[in-house]
């Protein structure tokens, strides 16, 4: 006997193992939707959109009354402080055109004392207030003894007695008056030009003189006790203010002689001549004759 056709083989099906990840997963999405808000969701944005449009709704009309009230009280503000405005910009005007037209007048003043007063004068007035200076030190007390200093060390209030004061002249027989004078001389001098450079060395050789003389007559002329140290006790020889003037006004007739003697000499006071210039044109330049070829 034939036997009957077998059908298809059946399969077996395998038994598909969890995923116990995604589960897990999908319960602790689960857990933050309950979690968040109730706006949260797909339908967030539109929950927060018509929350926020609620709370401009609400807050409008305590927004415009505050406006309003603003507005009002800008403009009483500005209906009070518009003459006080007015009357601040105009002082403002007239102080800037006060400012303006003491500007032009100090410009003007200006520029008539640099013509007036030049370099070459001012170095000149220089070396006069220092001549001056050198003459009036002649007759100041340069030195003077102080007796018994060590008492009056703590005393502020008192002083030591001063005894055999003498003037800067004394010391060098006035030998420096006529060097001030000299200088004074000189520096009225060096205001012409072609006596300038010659003043200038001869007023540096003064002052160097006058240096000279302080240092090496005054300075131990005015350290010297002398004969006072055995007539009183603490005797002590001090330099007054005559003594620091001619130290200042020799210096200030060196430094005057320097740059008196080194000081440019102005355009005003050289000599220009004008040239012809010579045409463009061939002519013109076979035609043209310098005055002078070979220069100034």
């Amino acid at each position: 006997m034939k036997k009957a056709l077998a059908g298809p083989a059946k399969r077996t099906a395998k038994k598909k193992p969890e995923r116990r990840a995604m589960i897990a997963a999908k319960r602790g999405r689960d857990r933050a939707r309950r979690a968040l808000p109730a706006f949260a969701g797909r339908k967030a944005p539109r929950r927060l959109d018509a929350w926020a449009n609620g709370l401009l709704v609400r807050a409008g009309k305590p927004l415009a009354r505050i406006g309003r009230s603003l507005r009002a009280l800008a403009a009483w503000l500005a209906r009070r402080l518009r003459p006080l405005g007015a009357l601040l910009f105009r002082l403002l005007g007239r102080a800037e055109r006060l400012l303006l037209r003491l500007a032009r007048r100090g410009l003007r003043a200006a520029t008539r004392a640099s013509a007036l007063l030049t370099p070459r004068r001012a170095i000149c007035l220089a070396v006069l207030a220092a001549a001056g200076c050198l003459l009036a030190a002649q007759f100041v007390d340069y030195r003077a003894i102080e007796v018994g200093q060590p008492g009056y060390a703590g005393l502020p209030a008192a002083s030591a007695p001063v005894v055999g004061a003498e003037t800067a002249g004394q010391a060098h027989a006035y030998l420096l008056v006529p060097v001030g004078l000299l200088a004074a001389a000189l520096a009225l001098a060096g205001l012409r030009e072609e006596r300038r450079r010659g003043a200038g060395r001869a007023i540096f050789a003064l002052g160097l003189l006058s240096l000279a003389v302080a240092l090496l007559v005054d300075l131990p002329a005015g350290s010297d006790v002398g004969a006072e140290a055995t007539r009183f006790a603490g005797a002590r020889a001090v330099l007054y203010n005559g003594f620091y003037a001619e130290l200042a006004a020799a210096a200030g007739l060196m430094l005057g002689g320097l740059l008196l003697a080194g000081a440019h000499r102005s355009p005003t006071g050289r000599r220009y001549r004008l040239r012809k210039r010579a045409p463009a044109t061939m002519r013109g330049r076979a035609e043209y004759q310098p005055a002078n070829p070979q220069g100034p």
